[in-house]
């Protein structure tokens, strides 16, 4: 954005002779004027400008901070399904994990390595990377489900993005669909699957959510037998993102948050009554109608009034901890 924050506390690290590498993506939509202005107001500062990969475009929302603690050198990352922008910070919906988990630290340093040059690692511990083989696992993760629904066994997907349109990933989503697996997509803008039709796509139910904010979350649920996986990503199922960007897909590890997702952001928006639209076969959509007596749900009002009660609940304990303290 015009007046980031972030690029200014980078600019203020370079300034202290802290050492920092920043990727620039001056392809970003409505935001190129703003990014070489800030790439050069950042090399002013001494900052490590790299402008990625030719040929590719890099949508991937990565921070990595090193930082010597008293026990040692110790890493932590910040990665996202949105951007590092403070104007859509405040419009869109997104998801952001911040981990010191080893496996992942790890594998975003040696993105940050490839993009600016100095690695050609394309195998990674926990992260999936387009366009190295983001399709490839997501497909692999898809016949699993159908593996597991051949054999009797609980098999569920559920995916939640902007755009669903690559023909290879639709395919077998439908396969999925004829083998028996519930699939349960919301897709906010484009989606070329069509739904419910009987023989090939008879288990699949796309929704839309539009509401006060715009809905810009990626992610992915595998119900995998009973051992469910959930990935976050700044990818959509779309060419573009799998072959010609460099994207990240992440997993959610944390039983309490995979938990926390799957119940407050993933079910509450299937059974949203308010804001939710259906995908017919036919291709248009209807409003979700709510029945006499089954209660009205919100998505976006949900998520924020479970954000403020826990933001209420940390103030709560922060004070408390104050007082004890003096």
């Amino acid at each position: 954005g015009a007046n980031s924050p972030i690029v200014k506390s980078l600019i203020e690290a370079a300034e202290q002779k802290k050492q920092v590498a920043v990727l620039v993506e001056l392809k970003a939509r409505f935001d190129e004027e703003n990014n070489i202005y800030w790439a050069r107001e950042l090399e002013k500062a001494g900052v490590h400008v790299v402008y990625g990969l030719v040929g590719l475009k890099t949508h991937a929302k990565m921070t990595l901070v090193v930082k010597r603690e008293s026990d040692g050198v110790k890493r932590y990352v910040h990665l996202s399904t949105g951007n590092y922008n403070t104007s859509t910070a405040k419009l869109y919906t997104d998801f952001g994990l911040f981990t010191c988990n080893e496996e992942i630290c790890s594998d975003v340093s040696e993105i940050f390595n490839f993009l600016t040059g100095y690695s050609e690692k394309k195998k990674f511990n926990k992260l999936i990377v387009a366009p190295i083989n983001t399709r490839e696992k997501i497909l692999s993760l898809i016949e699993r489900e159908i593996r597991h629904a051949k054999k009797g066994q609980a098999a569920r997907i559920i995916f939640k993005l902007n755009s669903l349109v690559d023909p290879t990933s639709i395919a077998a989503l439908y396969e999925a669909s004829t083998s028996g697996v519930k699939i349960d997509l919301i897709v906010r803008g484009i989606c070329c699957l069509v739904p419910q039709i009987p023989g090939l796509s008879e288990n699949i139910r796309v929704t839309s959510i539009v509401g006060r904010f715009l809905e810009h979350s990626r992610v992915y649920y595998f119900l995998n037998n009973g051992e469910e996986e959930i990935y976050l990503s700044s990818a959509d199922l779309m060419q573009r993102n799998l072959d010609r960007r460099v994207e990240v897909t992440f997993p959610v590890e944390n039983a309490k948050l995979k938990s926390l997702i799957k119940t407050s952001l993933l079910n509450t928006a299937i059974e949203d009554t308010e804001k939710s639209r259906i995908l017919l076969p036919n291709g248009r959509y209807v409003n979700s109608v709510r029945v006499f007596n089954q209660d009205k749900i919100n998505t976006q009002e949900n998520l924020m009034n479970f954000v403020i009660n826990q933001a209420k609940k940390i103030q709560k304990k922060e004070k408390f901890i104050v007082r004890k303290k003096f």
